[in-house]
C-alpha cells in the first residue's frame, strides 16, 4: 500500500501546477542509440526560475531526439533549441488547462486507490489460506487490514486535495 502512495507522489510530480520544475519532464523517455532512455539519464534538467526549464544533454548529438520526445509527450511545451540546450518556457496555466490537470490528478488518485484495494484483496486472500489460524483470528486480521486500507485511502484523498489546491491556485 505504501508503494501505491509512492506511485501517486511520482504521478503528482509529473503534473505541473504553475511553476517550472525538472520533475515535469520526469516521464520523458528518449530514443537513444535505439534504446529507450529516461531523459534525466542523458541530460541535465534544471529550472533556473519559475517559468523556464533548461535541458542540457550530456551529448549534443542527442539534442534533436530529446526535443522530439518532449514534443511527442504532449505536455504542452514547445522547446527552443539553441544548438547547445533546450529552453522550455512554461506558459501560465489557463482555467481550462487547470481543470484538465485536476482531472489527471483525480485519475491518478483513483488508480492509487485501486492499487491499495488490490493489496487489501491479496492480504485477505492470504489470511483465508492460513490453515493453523482460528476463524476469530482470521476475522480480526481482516478487520485490521480494512483499517489499514481506510488509512491509506484517507492519505490518498489528502494528497489529492493538496494537489488540486496547488493546481487551481492562480
Amino acid at each position: 500500500m505504501s508503494k501505491s502512495l509512492d506511485f501517486l507522489k511520482k504521478e503528482f510530480a509529473n503534473i505541473r501546477a504553475g511553476k517550472a520544475s525538472p520533475a515535469m519532464l520526469g516521464s520523458i523517455i528518449v530514443e537513444y542509440y535505439g534504446t529507450p532512455t529516461p531523459l534525466n539519464q542523458m541530460a541535465n534538467v534544471n529550472a533556473p526560475d519559475g517559468r523556464t526549464i533548461i535541458v542540457q544533454p550530456y551529448e549534443k548529438s542527442s539534442l534533436q531526439n530529446i526535443e522530439h520526445s518532449i514534443m511527442v509527450a504532449n505536455l504542452g511545451f514547445n522547446p527552443m533549441n539553441n544548438g547547445e540546450a533546450l529552453i522550455i518556457n512554461v506558459p501560465p496555466l489557463t482555467e481550462e488547462r487547470r481543470r484538465e490537470l485536476a482531472k489527471m490528478a483525480k485519475a491518478a488518485s483513483e488508480e492509487a486507490k485501486i492499487l491499495i484495494r488490490n493489496a487489501r484483496k491479496e492480504g485477505n486472500s492470504d489470511v483465508k489460506k492460513l490453515e493453523h489460524a482460528s476463524e476469530d483470528m482470521k476475522s480480526n486480521t481482516e478487520i485490521d487490514i480494512q483499517k489499514i486500507t481506510d488509512d491509506y485511502i484517507k492519505k490518498v484523498d489528502a494528497l489529492f486535495l493538496l494537489k488540486e489546491q496547488e493546481i487551481m491556485t492562480v
